[in-house]
Formats: C-alpha cells, structure tokens, sequence
C-alpha cells in the first residue's frame, strides 16, 4: 500500500467546530443490507435495528487530562495525560511541551506548587513517564485538568460533558469514543425497544489511534498499545447476535482484539488493516475520520475501497467531518 491510497481531500469547511444539538441530530450517511447509500439522521438509528441485533458501546470516560503548567524558569509547559501506569495514579504516560527542553527530574509547577515530576521517555520515544507528586493525584487531575479536545478543534467547551458519552463510566481516557457522542438517553432506549441488547466495553483510548501515519506505506506504521477489557458474556452475546453493531472504532477494536487474543483484556496493539479477519463485527456505526490515519486502514478493511465513494458523497453533501461531526452507517458486506 501506499499513503495515498488513504488519502483524501477534505475541505477544512467540513471539520465541525462544536457539537451538534441535540446530540442525534446529526447526519447519518447508511450503507447497509445492500440498499445503497441513504440519507439519515442518528435519531433514524432505531428503523435501522433488527430483533436480535447486539449494540456494543465503549463506555470509557475522557480524563480532563491536558495540564497547563510553568517551568521554575518561568516558561509556559504542558502535560498531556495518555494512560495511567500505577493504581495510585501516580504514574502516568504523558507527551510533554517543550518535549526537547524538559529534562528528566525537571519539576513543573501550577501557580508556584509543584506536581509534576518529568520522568524518562518510553521506548515509544515520543512519550514520557511522569509522576503526579500530590498527595491525592487523580483529585488534582481533575481540579486543575482540562478537556483534551482534539487540536483541529479551536476554541474550548462550554459544558464538557458534551466531549463525553452519555453512558460513560471510567475516567481514563485522553479522547472520546466519538461515534458514541450522537447517543441521548431517548435514543438510546428506542434501540433497545427496536430488539437490540446493549453491550459494554472499555478501550483506553489514546491519542495514536487518531495520529496521521507517517510511514510511506502504511503498513510499517507501528501502532501503540491500548488497554481493553470485553467481558466473556459480551462475546458470547455476540456470538449469538443476529448482527454486531458496533459503535465506533474503539469498540470494534475492543471485540476484535478480545476475540484475536483470546482474552478478556490485556493491551492489544492489534492493527487492522486490509486482509484482517474479522471476527466478531457485522456493523459499524462511525464518525468521519482524517486523512491518513490508523482509522481509515481500518474502515479500508471492513468495506475495502468502497469508503472512497461514501466519503465523496459525505464531501458532496457538505457533512460535518471528525469527532464533532456526522456519522456513517456500514456493514461489511456494502462495499465487498
């Protein structure tokens, strides 16, 4: 493969700035059961559930995990939380600003008090080991954190709970399950009345999953680890299902990484690509995704080049683009 064959021209118009209210009413672009491409809305998602269908939701919790922070130089630094590392929440995978100027040991400091030890960087070498030196860090996280938007979005939130799921449970997370973000209480109720079962998962999401690959052929491109769990019932539940529908990339991952490494959770550096085999998802309820990323491989392998033509009419028809945007509707079946 080459980079370009995950290409594609997106208009810097289309990225949406803010979430869309009410969260189901954005747009929902539906390629499924071989009827062609339609024009929905998420509110339409129950006309499009079968008896039978198991929904899975990744209910992980974004972490206010962006920390504005000083040198004792007096120098601007930040600290971008990516993965707790210790049960205490001491320890924490972060990237780092200036990452070539801090130095290992270097204290950083909000408003004169220091909490934050800069560790060493990881083999990764693009991310750091730091230590929350407060006595009570997941507190402090959350009292001086703030949302880690993604940085096409300009500006901030006026409620931050609209950078989260509505059934979200664990605060880890550095980035939403986006695809998650359309669901209301209401919404999500009429699914299950239509005859689907809703399932959970956790996948840790991390901000590698939405990096651009740099890698000419992007197969070389080496992915991070993220931790999963799946409850064993959820993949029983699956295997029973008339059709899997996941909702977003992070729960496919989740349920296919589960089911490619034969256990419930673990890290799971799994990257799908073309010539993957699927193993549990029929479905996929997801948002659209930036040129050149991990995620487009990943839609590549579930409905092969055919996303080209659903992203050319989402273009077309001036959908919303990325996390705050317009959502898609595919199986695997609609472009094979």
């Amino acid at each position: 493969m080459q980079l370009s064959d995950i290409d594609y021209d997106l208009p810097e118009g289309l990225v949406a700035q803010k979430p869309i209210e009410p969260r189901d009413s954005a747009r929902l672009l539906a390629d499924v059961d071989g009827a062609g491409i339609r024009h929905l809305s998420v509110n339409d998602l129950p006309s499009l559930i079968r008896p039978g269908d198991v929904v899975v939701v990744n209910d992980t919790r974004v972490l206010p995990a962006r920390l504005a922070l000083q040198r004792k130089t007096g120098g601007a630094a930040e600290v971008l939380l990516l993965e707790q590392r210790s049960p205490d929440g001491r320890l924490w995978e972060a990237m780092v600003k200036p990452a070539r100027k801090l130095k290992e040991g270097e204290l950083l400091e909000y408003f004169g008090k220091r909490v934050v030890r800069v560790g060493p960087r990881t083999e990764a070498g693009d991310t750091f080991i730091v230590e929350i030196t407060d006595e009570a860090p997941l507190e402090l996280i959350q009292r001086i954190g703030a949302m880690p938007l993604p940085p096409y979005i300009r500006g901030s939130l006026t409620d931050n709970e609209r950078y989260q799921t509505i059934y979200s449970r664990r605060a880890a997370s550095a980035a939403a399950p986006t695809a998650g973000l359309h669901f209301t209480p209401e919404l999500l109720e009429k699914v299950q009345e239509a005859g689907a079962r809703l399932e959970r998962v956790e996948l840790i999401v991390g901000l590698d999953t939405f990096k651009p690959i740099s890698t000419e052929n992007p197969l070389d491109h080496v992915i991070h680890s993220e931790y999963f769990h799946v409850e064993p019932s959820v993949l029983q539940a699956c295997a029973e299902a008339t059709r899997v529908i996941a909702i977003g990339t992070t729960a496919t991952r989740a349920l296919e990484s589960s089911a490619t490494l034969g256990q419930p959770s673990g890290r799971t550096s799994l990257f799908i690509t073309p010539g993957y085999e699927w193993k549990v998802v029929d479905t996929m309820m997801t948002n659209f995704h930036m040129p050149k990323t991990s995620l487009l491989l990943m839609i590549e392998s579930f409905i092969g080049s055919h996303w080209r033509d659903l992203y050319a009419q989402a273009v077309q028809e001036k959908y919303r683009f990325l996390s705050f945007g317009d959502a898609m509707f595919i199986d695997r079946r609609s472009g094979k």
